[in-house]
């Protein structure tokens, strides 16, 4: 057990200042919720006031500022992050869950959002230039104080690919990391920090609800991105109507696998979808959620995927032999439980299966071994609910029209996927299918992280982006003589 806590424990940032702050809540590492990682503070409602204030005079001069300035200050954080990524990864693991691979992956991608999007921003803030009846110039300006709230499955990314672009295009920020695991998050924000002027970046923790509220009351605050439930999406909708906020939410997520007659069921394709579902524990909004198979091919992957999901090591993430973490926390942890509880006894078959790294001390985390669920319904609720964990449904289906009226049975529209050898039926299919993103043979995240598209029905609220989302922290305006 690590005694020290990090920099960040307990403490807020406003205005480059690092400050202590009393009133503090204990971060619990979920497999073993009796060590203590460290303390997130609870800001008062002075202090996340006092935030908006630093970062409204703030953005006075960096909105100002040159880009090659801005592009080259990400540059040189990017480079002190990565000299100690090796170093912050047991933290990440130990307030968050994830195994040692993913976690360091997490955090490699954060430095590439810092690296691709200053490149990407000296090209894409030129003016687009237009000839016709007049000349006119499409310009860019940031839209100045802006909100980025995110949540605890995976706090490093989601927390990169907003902060990043809203810094880089002028705006200054101020972050609400979720109270479960902010740790990592504030100590790899306190190093780009350091590298702005005071104000640029400021961070407050606490309960969501009052910084929410705060956040979305005040009319300095021109754009909030949040991530998290569509629940409190609605209800950032609803508190941040009287001032137009601009909003970029990524919400809820119930992700249909669909595998046709002629998919390719071999080793590989199999450990694509078992990670489509299981990665993260399935804490991950875009996660397989639901599986729909052929009924010629439903016994077929039923025993291949129970196969694979029995080759999965559950333990303490910190060991390399892991290959799945605990649920981050209690609630989630009985949230999921609760709903297989229900589920088994409504008449459903559920298979768990998987391996406990260490039985002695099962009981000590929140771990959790995979399950699948066959012999339910459509309007079953572990197949219309988002489960947040490592279970998975699967319901056979006959035509392909059914096949995707049952995919797009769902208030959620964010990812999907399509498994076949013939990419002109993907291709078709896809075009159907109420989702942001269609991956075809996998279930996965574009590499390419500049690239990102949004959810659909209520799933999200944003628009598509080709520019490591730059475009949705700055507004365009016309200049013409």
């Amino acid at each position: 057990m690590i005694e020290t806590y990090p920099y960040t424990s307990g403490k807020c940032l406003i205005n480059g200042e690092w400050r202590e702050i009393e009133k503090t809540a204990k971060v619990i590492n979920p497999a073993h919720t009796n060590e203590v990682v460290g303390e997130v503070a609870l800001c008062s409602p002075e202090l996340v006031s006092e935030a908006i204030d630093s970062a409204a005079a703030a953005f006075k001069g960096w909105s100002r500022s040159n880009i090659h300035d801005r592009a080259a200050r990400m540059n040189e954080a990017a480079g002190e992050l990565e000299r100690i990524i090796e170093e912050s990864v047991s933290l990440l693991v130990r307030e968050n869950g994830k195994a040692l691979v993913e976690a360091k992956i997490d955090l490699l991608r954060c430095v590439d959002v810092m690296r691709g999007s200053a490149q990407e921003l000296l090209e894409w803030w030129e003016p687009e230039k237009y000839t016709g009846k007049q000349n006119v110039q499409v310009r860019r300006r940031p839209k100045g104080v802006t909100a980025v709230v995110t949540p605890w499955n995976s706090p490093m990314i989601l927390t990169f690919k907003r902060v990043i672009p809203a810094v880089l295009t002028g705006n200054t920020v101020i972050v609400k990391p979720a109270t479960n695991c902010p740790l990592t998050i504030m100590s790899f924000l306190k190093v780009v920090a350091s590298y702005f002027p005071a104000g640029v970046i400021n961070i407050v923790t606490g309960s969501g609800r009052v910084i929410g509220d705060i956040l979305c009351s005040d009319s300095r605050v021109r754009t909030v991105a949040f991530v998290g439930s569509t629940e409190t999406g609605k209800d950032i909708m609803r508190k941040s109507s009287s001032t137009l906020q601009k909003l970029y939410m990524e919400l809820g997520g119930n992700d249909p696998a669909i595998v046709f007659e002629d998919a390719n069921l071999d080793k590989e394709a199999i450990e694509r979808l078992k990670m489509g579902v299981l990665r993260a524990a399935g804490q991950v909004c875009s996660a397989v959620k639901r599986i729909y198979v052929h009924e010629s091919r439903y016994d077929e992957l039923v025993e291949k995927m129970t196969k694979a999901f029995e080759r999965v090591v559950v333990g303490d993430g910190i060991q390399p032999e892991v290959t799945m973490g605990p649920l981050n926390n209690e609630a989630q942890f009985n949230y999921v439980t609760e709903l297989l509880e229900r589920t088994s006894q409504s008449g459903a078959n559920v298979v768990t299966a998987g391996i406990q790294l260490d039985p002695d001390t099962w009981n000590q985390g929140y771990f959790m071994l995979p399950s699948i669920v066959t012999g339910v319904q459509q309007d079953s609720e572990i197949v219309q609910a988002e489960q947040f964990g490592p279970v998975i449904p699967i319901l056979p289906f006959s035509t392909v029209d059914e096949a995707v009226e049952m995919a797009n049975d769902s208030r959620f529209g964010l990812r999907a996927s399509v498994w076949t050898e013939n990419e002109e039926t993907a291709i078709e299919v896809a075009d159907r299918l109420e989702a942001g993103a269609v991956f075809h043979n996998n279930h996965t995240i574009f590499k390419d992280l500049n690239l990102d598209f949004p959810g659909l029905k209520e799933s999200g609220l944003s628009r598509e982006t080709r520019h490591g989302s730059l475009e949705l922290f700055a507004d365009s305006y016309g200049f013409a003589d």
